[in-house]
């Protein structure tokens, strides 16, 4: 695991969105796992900017989504599908070919799970996973509990997950469970990433990242993944005593 701590949330941005261009450049259809939210809302500005600048193509790159909210369509401006097409794929016109995201409305959720594992091991496995992390310490929506060695699955939100959650949306929705890509995706990404940004987030990276690595925090499996990249800003990583 290589920490990289910066003075604030746009350099932090800009660095992480140097590594996947890197990584594009290098391969250009490799496989990229993209997040929701508000961490890396920063690096999809500028990794807009340099495919519109000409520094990168992800013209042959393949995505999946992160996660889903279950029982909502990606039409609805609240769910992660939607906030990852507003951010990254709209504005460079990315194939629909080149995408897969979780249908959290399908009759059969744990088919869509399969269907989802089953692509990204046609596809030759992950190049790199990128994640955020939640008050909880949840990856994706992997709350605490959640099976180290567990793919796509889906599964009850915490409460403080689907509180949280309520910023997304422009009214109250209910929310009970989650369907995402398994904490073992993440360990077998050729390259993890984790990002987190501001202080509210400062305690669970410091618990996730200097604590015992356990399933109750299920960032902590980070301390696990050797080629793990982990991007903060100076707000997030304040409560850490490990140096970089």
């Amino acid at each position: 695991m290589k920490l990289h701590i910066y003075p604030d949330y746009n350099t932090m941005s800009k660095s992480a969105a140097d590594l996947v261009v890197t990584l594009v450049n290098q391969k250009p259809d490799a496989l990229i796992c993209f997040p929701s939210g508000d961490s890396p809302t920063g690096m999809f500005s500028y990794l807009v900017q340099y495919a519109n600048r000409g520094l990168v193509d992800f013209s042959q790159t393949n995505f999946v989504g992160l996660d889903e909210w279950v029982g909502l369509d990606r039409t609805n401006d609240g769910s992660c599908t939607y906030f990852l097409e507003k951010h990254f794929f709209k504005p460079l016109s990315i194939s629909p070919a080149k995408m897969k995201f979780f249908n959290a409305v399908a009759d059969d959720l744990d088919a869509e799970c399969q269907a989802m594992n089953k692509h990204i091991d046609k596809l030759g496995g992950l190049d790199m996973m990128v994640v955020g992390v939640g008050l909880n310490g949840h990856i994706g929506l992997n709350e605490p509990g959640a099976d180290f060695h567990s793919y796509a699955h889906h599964s009850a939100l915490a409460p403080i997950t689907i509180e949280v959650a309520q910023k997304y949306f422009t009214t109250d929705t209910v929310l009970t469970e989650g369907i995402t890509l398994g904490l073992r995706h993440l360990a077998e990404a050729a390259v993890p990433v984790l990002i987190a940004s501001g202080s509210k987030k400062a305690p669970i990276i410091a618990q996730a990242l200097q604590g015992c690595v356990t399933n109750d925090v299920p960032a902590s499996i980070f301390k696990t993944l050797q080629n793990a990249q982990v991007f903060m800003d100076d707000a997030a990583a304040a409560q850490l005593s490990i140096t970089v």
